[in-house]
């Protein structure tokens, strides 16, 4: 690995840095206030040591390539001391005692401020003593002994000991609880700092009980809220708001025409309408590349929307996002309408539209690969530069080229891009992008489920600090990096203690190798034997 600096490229690098460092602290800050003993400043200090030193390398050595041992070294040692401080952090906040339930007596109580006092905390239960009485037995003592309950404004936690596994545990509390309250309460089952697995009843905002249980309105604005709240639970029940096939037939076509003209200014530079009367060939390659490019992220949609009705989720058809520019497309979505049930459908959900998404760009790269030009490589050759990508930058890309090419692709070859192979590089670098174990993109779903929310937590954030690294590298991944910092984080299913079984897990471990095969470059001795 060889990184070079251009003489000029002192000061906004720094700036660069200063930047990084804001959004790093800011983005830490707000992800680990709560999670960790270890004091932010470390946590930032040790995430930003490579960017200062590679900074500091350019100031002090100008244009000379650090050592390769100096930059594998901040890549391995800096990411493990990360998570290792978070991790130390955290087990000492779970080891601290709480405080007692029960602040001591203060010399200025009164035994009427003392009433005043319990008058008040059981007017703030939002269940009455008849219905904790049946909240209580729907704990029975072999499956989750009950030994608390702590009443907060929108949840009640229900502390104890699990006395089976958690999915059966979670099963018989659902069902009782449902069977007591109907679908007044979503139950939650939840792993606290401590390790030891809790449940919490938060109202279920899709219930009818929930909609009339709304203040009423006090004045015009307040009646005005208190209209578009019990609009938006209406529509989360709404079926018809579901499946709108009309709106996604019309988003589809208005893509289909948006990607095509993207295409057409990829391959030949023209955006001039009347331009495309002289060569009708521009039409035909540009809808080559939209089409194929939106059977991939169509595809990667479809993967998540079968996964949701394979468990039974409600969710939105898949929506393309036409723009008028750039790629001609921001990708696909579907909406979730339902709170994610367990880790497993979370894994399942997470993952069909990744490896649904491979699966048909693989052949169309292969295929648009057949069809490109070699072309000689230059200093301006990289990943994104489709008149001239060099395929090394990407291990998995280098492995499909020389399958595609033979002998035709040597070691100073860049590729000239057929349009349908801009769709299938595309589709890899979608692909590698939701894998990225993040917040809520799909790798962030798949991490937290195979290893618990606070770990994923801290994972996101190595990952983070590992695109950080990888954007000093390759600029081509800047915007990259920057975008990671603002994913939010992910959210946990209803049974979040209940972990998958064997099969998904290697799964899981195969999405993150294939994650590192795309974004990593092929390491030069490797990229000889291959070409």
């Amino acid at each position: 690995m060889i990184i070079a600096f251009p003489p000029d490229f002192s000061m906004p690098l720094v700036l660069l840095a200063l930047f990084l460092g804001l959004i790093t602290y800011l983005v830490i800050s707000r992800s680990f206030t709560n999670m960790t003993t270890t004091p932010i400043w470390m946590l930032w200090l040790v995430m930003m040591t490579p960017v200062l030193v590679l900074t500091l390398w350019m100031l002090i050595n100008g244009d000379e390539p650090p050592p390769p041992i100096l930059i594998y070294g901040l890549l391995i040692l800096c990411p493990l001391l990360y998570a290792v401080m978070i991790l130390v952090g955290a087990s000492a906040k779970s080891g601290n005692k709480p405080p007692a339930d029960k602040p001591a007596k203060s010399l200025v109580d009164s035994p009427h401020a003392t009433a005043d006092k319990a008058e008040n905390k059981a007017s703030s239960k939002p269940i009455t003593r008849d219905e904790e009485t049946l909240l209580q037995r729907c704990f029975p003592w072999s499956i989750y002994y009950l030994q608390d309950i702590e009443y907060r404004p929108q949840a009640m936690i229900c502390k104890g000991k699990l006395k089976t596994s958690p999915g059966e545990a979670y099963q018989a509390v659902q069902e009782n609880v449902e069977g007591s309250f109907g679908d007044r309460f979503l139950v939650l089952l939840q792993e606290g700092l401590n390790g030891k697995p809790f449940f919490a009843l938060v109202p279920n905002p899709q219930s009818k009980k929930f909609q009339n249980s709304l203040p009423p309105a006090t004045d015009a604005v307040s009646e005005s809220m208190r209209a578009v709240q019990i609009a938006r639970l209406k529509k989360l029940n709404d079926k018809s708001t579901l499946t709108r096939p009309g709106l996604a037939l019309a988003l589809a076509i208005t893509t289909l025409v948006t990607t095509t003209f993207a295409g057409i200014a990829f391959i030949g530079g023209v955006e001039d309408p009347q331009a495309l009367m002289a060569d009708p060939t521009l039409l035909r390659q540009g809808f080559a590349y939209g089409l194929s490019l939106m059977f991939i992220l169509g595809v990667h949609e479809s993967g998540h929307y079968i996964a949701t009705r394979y468990h039974k989720l409600k969710s939105t058809l898949p929506y393309f996002i036409p723009v008028p520019f750039f790629l001609g497309t921001f990708g696909a979505f579907i909406q979730m309408r339902s709170p994610m049930p367990n880790r497993r459908a979370l894994f399942d959900i997470g993952i069909a539209g990744p490896l649904s998404g491979l699966v048909v760009s693989l052949p169309i790269l292969l295929w648009g690969l057949a069809h490109s030009t070699v072309v000689p490589l230059t200093e301006a050759s990289a990943l994104f530069t489709f008149e001239s990508v060099d395929p090394s930058r990407s291990i998995l890309l280098l492995l499909i080229s020389k399958l595609a090419l033979g002998s035709t692709l040597q070691a100073e070859s860049a590729l000239n891009l057929h349009p349908v192979a801009i769709s299938g590089c595309l589709g890899l670098i979608v692909t590698a992008l939701n894998l990225m174990p993040v917040g809520q993109l799909d790798g962030g779903h798949i991490v937290h489920a195979m290893y618990g929310q606070r770990t994923a937590a801290v994972v996101s954030q190595v990952a983070r600090f590992l695109m950080l690294i990888l954007s000093f590298v390759y600029d081509e991944f800047f915007l990259w990096a920057i975008l990671l910092l603002f994913i939010p984080s992910d959210e946990p299913a209803l049974n979040d203690v209940s972990e998958l079984n064997g099969p998904r897990d290697f799964l899981g471990l195969l999405s993150l190798a294939l994650l590192v095969l795309i974004i990593l470059p092929a390491p030069p001795s490797w990229a000889a034997m291959i070409l």
